[in-house]
């Protein structure tokens, strides 16, 4: 299945310690780009991470964002350390003895001091966290990848529609090319009985002549060439998967024979055909450079 560079997902999971909310979005690019941004907790996780998100995406700019919220206050504890409050406490009856001033200091100031009171983040249960983690980032991935492929069905409805009106163009190409080397040797004949007020022809230089001017317009090879990209761009849109850099490349080489056939040309009708294949075939490199 085709699927588009861009795309959203969303999802949630939660338990009655934690509630994890994911998003990620992607646009255009080469190659994969995976952006992480989430809480300092899942950090050990990111590995797993990425190689989750590997297995789904093939290319484009990722940036997967990560909220927890936690419900449960099991994972901070409070530490009193009676020892160093015994201290502060000795230093500053001594102070008060020395200066003969009052010790006025109460509890509530103590406990402010450093290190009387501190706050301990307690040990994360990492397998029941990775866990909820996991099932929200695969939430997201889902829904992620369906836009993904949504996007990519109706991109390869449009590039197999546009496809075929290329076909079209080079099948008349084809088809007018014999006419203008009928109509030059006509018009060149003309020219030299006219010249030649009545008098014979040499045939041989006429053939020689128009064989010099057909070798200098003839477009045969583009054509064919066309024709096979065609057919291998159809053939890759068909058979789905991450086809985006080969079609990109295919398109290239596409752009290049639709301006060898417009540089060739001098006949109206083939230049005006050649003018909607070449407009064609950037819309097509244009549309593709979405595609995974």
């Amino acid at each position: 299945m085709i699927r588009s560079m861009t795309g959203f997902g969303r999802s949630e999971a939660s338990n009655d310690d934690y509630k994890i909310a994911v998003e990620m979005k992607s646009v255009n690019h080469r190659y994969l780009d995976l952006g992480i941004k989430m809480p300092k907790k899942f950090n050990a996780f990111e590995g797993e991470l990425r190689s989750l998100l590997k297995q789904q995406i093939q290319r484009g700019k990722v940036d997967l964002y990560i909220t927890c919220e936690t419900f449960s206050d099991r994972s901070v504890s409070l530490n009193y350390n009676e020892a160093l409050a015994r201290e502060y406490m000795d230093i500053l009856s001594r102070m008060s003895s020395q200066f003969a001033i009052e010790n006025d200091v109460k509890v509530s100031a103590l406990s402010r001091y450093p290190e009387v009171i501190t706050a301990e983040q307690g040990e994360e249960d990492e397998e029941e966290l990775w866990k909820l983690l996991k099932e929200a980032v695969l939430g997201a991935l889902a829904a992620f990848v369906k836009q993904r492929e949504t996007e990519g069905a109706h991109l390869k409805d449009d590039l197999l529609g546009k496809l075929d009106s290329m076909g079209v163009w080079v099948e008349e190409i084809e088809a007018r090319s014999p006419q203008i080397l009928k109509e030059y040797r006509a018009k060149l004949e003309d020219k030299v009985k006219e010249l030649l007020s009545g008098s014979g022809i040499d045939e041989n230089r006429i053939a020689a002549e128009v064989a010099l001017y057909a070798d200098k317009i003839c477009v045969d090879e583009e054509t064919v060439r066309l024709k096979s990209h065609i057919g291998a761009v159809r053939t890759a849109l068909l058979s789905g998967g991450a086809v985006g850099r080969k079609l990109d490349f295919i398109a290239q080489e596409m752009n290049r024979e639709a301006n060898t056939i417009l540089s060739k040309s001098n006949d109206i009708e083939i230049s005006e055909t050649a003018i909607e294949l070449k407009t064609a075939v950037e819309k097509v490199r244009e549309q593709i450079q979405n595609i995974e």
